[in-house]
């Protein structure tokens, strides 16, 4: 755990009331859409996170429908369009994607947010930051390498790279810590495989993987410790919210809320009702410092559960057991399981010889199948592995899944969010 101390958490929610208070006094009024969407409601009333209840939830939906309409922002800004100089794009993996602004002040909002992550992770001073992803238009981890940038840390951009260029530049200039996707990290830990690189000996001690589940999946967890020699830090945040959790060294088994930048309420899907600390709901966001382009009571469509008793550690922040546990979105009932993509993940990981895997959802007589594709690894032959992964699906998942190999290359590999489960 960092040394430096933390606020009580009296002190923290105080500092959330005052930021909401300038939340719906400052930003409200000049955006459009949050003007109409809470046009005869007395925001004098809300003065404190337990008063949000009185407010409407926002989905991804009216966003989108939002930047449909006016077009290309949509109407959301607290600015003029002029006065904004970074803009960021979500994947689209569950629909259209967002287009989204932010200013100076809002961009370095989300850097103090990456400053809270680093603390929480136990960075020093001397660690260096190596980020092996595309710089492009998908927010990924623009945030924190800007905010390491800012910190006056050593960082290292690795875009444009092959995989394998990334691994011999990680033995010239010896970075302590990797943020990338989980899939990219099983990635680049099979090309070291592949090319005889020593990824366990390598200097990396840390690495930051965010964008999947993955990193909160035990399973899919400790494969990429083992590949590395290195220990996992799950981040979760989205692009539209901004980097809304952390794991905190000394906690593996959750993710801590940023408090302090967020207010976090964790609701029932279908009654929109809190539910209990301990029982599993979907977490629902309001991000108090991006006031530039601002979100309240935002739905994620992802499930978490809040930890009943207080942080093993001592920390005062919100924490969600086990991570991003699933989406709502993504849940597949097969003959009567309901089955989650995250769950199948766990089950393949832990597997030797899956190099990679396709789940195909398609419909059999008028219920959902599931084809999986496996890949395997080299060396490993197909009629020796398939089984096994049958067996495990059978007996860990309750139900049979249709199990059929795949050629060796003949998977994509993600250097982003990995796109693993597609619809027949």
């Amino acid at each position: 755990m960092p040394a430096a101390p933390f606020p009580a958490r009296e002190e923290i929610e105080r500092e959330q009331s005052a930021k909401l208070r300038t939340l719906l006094t400052e930003a409200v009024p000049r955006s459009p859409f949050w003007s109409a969407k809470l046009a005869g409601i007395d925001l004098s009333a809300i003065r404190s996170a337990a008063d949000l209840v009185s407010l409407p939830l926002c989905t991804k939906q009216e966003l989108v429908e939002d930047q449909a309409a006016n077009p290309p922002f949509g109407t959301v800004l607290t600015r003029p369009a002029a006065e904004y100089n970074r803009i960021h794009q979500t994947s689209g993996t569950t629909g259209e994607p967002l287009r989204w602004l932010d200013d100076a002040d809002s961009w370095a909002w989300f850097g103090r947010c990456w400053e809270e992550i680093y603390r929480l992770a136990g960075l020093t001073a001397e660690d260096r930051l190596f980020f092996p992803f595309s710089f492009g238009p998908f927010i990924g981890f623009w945030a924190a390498f800007d905010a390491a940038s800012r910190q006056g840390r050593f960082t290292i951009a690795g875009g444009g790279m092959s995989s394998e260029g990334r691994l011999r530049l990680i033995s010239t200039v010896t970075p302590t810590v990797v943020g990338c996707t989980p899939t990219y990290a099983l990635r680049l830990a099979e090309v070291a495989e592949a090319t005889g690189y020593d990824l366990p000996g390598c200097s990396v001690r840390k690495l930051f993987v965010a964008g999947e589940p993955g990193g909160a999946i035990p399973e899919v967890r400790d494969r990429i410790e083992e590949a590395w020699g290195a220990t996992v830090f799950d981040q979760w945040g989205m692009t539209e919210l901004g980097s809304v959790t952390a794991v905190a060294e000394g906690d593996r088994e959750a993710i801590y809320v940023l408090d302090r930048e967020f207010v976090a309420e964790i609701l029932d899907p279908e009654s929109q009702r809190p539910v209990a600390p301990g029982d599993t709901g979907e977490l629902v966001v309001t991000n108090l410092g991006r006031l530039s382009s601002p979100l309240i009571r935002y739905r994620t469509g992802d499930l978490v559960r809040r930890s009943a008793g207080p942080s093993p550690i001592g920390l005062p922040y919100t924490r969600l057991e086990g991570g991003i546990l699933s989406r709502l979105d993504d849940m597949v009932t097969i003959r009567g399981n309901n089955v989650f993509p995250s769950a199948v993940d766990a089950v393949l990981r832990t597997l030797d010889g899956v190099a990679e895997y396709r789940v195909t959802v398609t419909t059999a007589r008028a219920m959902p199948h599931l084809r999986i594709q496996i890949e395997p690894a080299e060396q490993v032959a197909p009629a020796d592995l398939l089984p096994r992964v049958h067996k495990a699906v059978k007996e860990r998942l309750n139900f049979t899944a249709e199990i059929v190999p795949a050629a060796t290359g003949e998977l994509p590999r993600f250097e982003m969010k990995g796109r693993r489960w597609v619809r027949g």
